[in-house]
């Protein structure tokens, strides 16, 4: 089956990643994460951006794929064609095992010139200091071809997403046969105007998330349980079942 999933926040919330706003504690309690998530801001305080970004990076790095993620990676294995569109910034959906996933918003152990536009990935910022005391102001490493300054290889606010993993999500979405939509509110654009090609098309989609978003009311089917246990029942019914249309695989509710 040719299956399409679009991740957010929810998705990784099992692994301990915070989300965006979650993330702003100690040193970063006081600052607006709108405020340092923009190109003006890095402009400005290169170091208090690069800082803050450093220390989410190390949040990261320490955290663990979950069983959503390797319910995912399972399905895959087992010879489904499985295209992961995320809009998270971490990289838990290649360590549990994915090959195919597209990154709508940037990645946050990776980074790029903001002169140049030069890319180093996996990036070589991540050390126990990085956590110290919640984190501190650091200047930003120079781009070794032009002497810029490295800025993290993320999507702010006023950006537009990379064409290529967009063109990419939405051949996924045209190409599937179910869309699954985990753990996202539903309020980013323009990813979440993907399952609406979906349902465009009449392909199911599927929402897992615990909590109502603007996408509810529009699903085939809805499944009011944390992104772990609808993936194991997504995979438990594959397994039994590998030839049962994808509107009847998600029509009741996982128990």
């Amino acid at each position: 089956m040719r299956i399409a999933f679009l991740t957010g926040a929810g998705m990784s919330a099992e692994s301990g990643v915070p989300t965006f706003r979650d993330a702003l504690t100690g040193l970063w309690a006081r600052f607006d994460p709108q405020r340092l998530a923009t190109p003006e801001a890095f402009a400005e305080n290169p170091a208090l951006v690069w800082g803050w970004y450093r220390w989410r990076a190390a949040r990261v790095a320490a955290a663990l794929p979950n069983a959503g993620h390797a319910g995912i990676a399972r399905l895959e294995a087992l010879g489904h064609r499985v295209e992961v569109i995320t809009q998270n910034v971490d990289d838990l959906h290649e360590r549990a095992g994915s090959s195919r996933v597209h990154h709508l918003h940037g990645r946050l152990l990776a980074s790029r010139c903001a002169a140049c536009g030069a890319r180093r990935a996996p990036d070589p910022i991540l050390d126990g200091s990085a956590m110290e005391d919640g984190g501190a102001r650091e200047a930003p490493p120079q781009c070794t071809d032009c002497g810029g300054s490295y800025r993290p290889d993320v999507v702010w606010f006023g950006e537009a997403l990379p064409q290529a993993p967009w063109e990419k999500a939405c051949a996924a979405i045209d190409g599937c046969e179910l869309a699954v939509v985990i753990g996202t509110s539903g309020l980013v654009q323009p990813a979440a105007s993907l399952p609406a090609l979906a349902l465009a098309r009449g392909v199911p989609v599927l929402e897992i998330n615990p909590d109502a978003t603007p996408l509810s009311t529009r699903v085939d089917a809805l499944w009011r349980v944390p992104a772990s246990r609808g993936i194991a029942a997504l995979l438990e019914r594959l397994e039994a079942a590998a030839r049962t249309a994808p509107r009847d695989l998600i029509a009741a509710a996982p128990l």
